[in-house]
């Protein structure tokens, strides 16, 4: 008891104190008007930015809002790729030599057939001037011995098979001939297409060569084709005939409707390990020949398009054991089940679950904007 009263005269003490206290700085507060307002101003100031970072906040303070509305779509596919020639042939001589005469340079147009180089042929013509010289002389011993030696109609064993030698004999010196004149025909490079040399390994005559250091490149440039690679997820919505549009990085104002040319039908690895396939479209030339080998740029395939359908933002989209939405009624959000159509890069269709002009939740703003 006696504890319980002496605590208590301890509180009443220090409630006196504080008592006093206070009506000191009241007082001195009264005496400085000017201060005491700021200082209420300041308070006031604090409770409200206090109120303002802490307290509730209104939906578009926390979430990026959008509206369900009504427009056209399309699903596309983009590629980026190069274009090609579709008839390309790189020409090599047959065998090594002395390049004598080059008659083209990069850049020039060749017709079908036309020659492009040759090596030097004084050694070949001399060999076949030799395989000829011993073709005449078996055949003359051929005629000669039918003549002579094969006269009588008695035809012995030894005979048939004297006769059978010269004959492989001169059959030989035929064959001689003719190889040696193909050597000859090798000896100029022929283009079998019609089309610009694009390329040329060696252009200068005198040097020594080998098939494999002497390349003519000849592309036609009215087959052109633009190459690129689809990634396997996306090649089953490709088709052959299939209508694209092209816009190259020399042309970027410019949009070329193209068509599916083929599709590959073994697959490759992109430098990322991706499974992807080969895919080419045919391009048209312009009469002036502008597109050129090796232009870069980006084609884009429509795989399906729909008109005046229900759109939300891609990033509204909510995938978990079901897909879903979050719509705002009267500053409360709520989930709503949907199911989706077709898509685009950055929206995609509702088929059912939300009506037009309805407000859904796109992102969460970052607490920076708030």
């Amino acid at each position: 008891m006696i504890n319980f009263f002496q605590k208590l005269n301890t509180n009443l003490n220090l409630f006196s104190s504080l008592s006093k206290k206070f009506k000191s700085f009241t007082a001195w507060l009264k005496k400085r008007k000017l201060l005491t307002f700021f200082l209420i101003i300041l308070i006031l100031g604090l409770v409200f930015f206090g109120y303002k970072k802490l307290g509730p906040k209104n939906l578009n303070d926390l979430y990026e809002l959008g509206q369900v509305t009504r427009q056209d779509l399309k699903k596309t596919i983009s590629a980026s790729g190069k274009i090609k020639s579709q008839t390309q042939v790189d020409l090599k001589f047959q065998t090594s030599g002395l390049l004598s005469w080059v008659g083209v340079k990069e850049g020039d147009y060749v017709n079908k057939w036309q020659a492009l180089a040759s090596l030097d042929k004084r050694q070949l013509q001399k060999t076949l001037e030799k395989y000829l010289l011993d073709y005449s002389k078996e055949r003359n011993d051929w005629d000669e011995d039918q003549l002579v030696t094969y006269r009588n109609d008695v035809m012995t064993d030894t005979l048939k098979r004297l006769i059978e030698k010269n004959g492989f004999d001169l059959q030989k010196a035929v064959l001689d001939v003719e190889l040696q004149d193909i050597t000859i025909k090798y000896a100029s490079l022929i283009t079998p297409i019609s089309g610009i040399v694009t390329h040329i390994d060696i252009p200068i005559a005198g040097i020594n060569i080998t098939p494999a250091t002497a390349t003519f490149t000849v592309a036609d440039p009215d087959q052109l084709i633009f190459e690129t690679i689809i990634d396997e997820v996306d090649i089953g919505l490709l088709a052959v005939g299939q209508t694209a549009k092209l816009i190259l990085d020399a042309y970027p104002n410019e949009t070329i409707d193209m068509t599916v040319n083929s599709i590959g039908f073994s697959s490759t690895m992109d430098t990322s390990g991706s499974t992807v396939f080969l895919v080419k479209f045919n391009l048209l030339n312009t009469p002036d020949k502008k597109y050129k080998l090796g232009m870069n740029g980006e084609v884009t395939i429509t795989i399906d398009q729909k008109s005046n359908v229900l759109t939300i933002p891609l990033t509204a989209v909510i995938e978990d054991n079901q897909t879903t939405v979050q719509i705002v009624n009267d500053n409360q959000i709520n989930s709503q089940p949907i199911t989706l159509g077709i898509s685009s890069d950055d929206l995609v269709e509702v088929t059912s679950g939300l009506s037009e002009n309805q407000t859904i939740v796109i992102g969460q703003k970052s607490k920076k904007s708030f």
